[in-house]
């Protein structure tokens, strides 16, 4: 089994996250693909984690990998 599974998203202006299962998803609920990000989620916290608790992980993902380009 693999230790994570993959979600696409994108961070909004706000600092808001929108999550997808999948780009196609994503495309068809009108989303920018260029915009996307496959963020990984570790396997234990999309089996056990909120939807709250999953948003606040990729948020600080797509944050940090922003510093990380400044």
């Amino acid at each position: 089994m693999e230790d994570s599974t993959e979600l696409c998203a994108i961070r909004h202006r706000d600092g808001s996250v929108s999550l997808y299962v999948d780009e196609a998803y994503a495309i068809e609920r009108g989303v920018d693909p260029s915009k996307l990000v496959r963020v990984e989620i570790p396997r234990e916290l999309y089996v056990s984690g909120t939807v709250q608790q999953i948003r606040e992980f990729v948020a600080t993902y797509l944050e940090s990998q922003e510093n990380g380009a400044a």
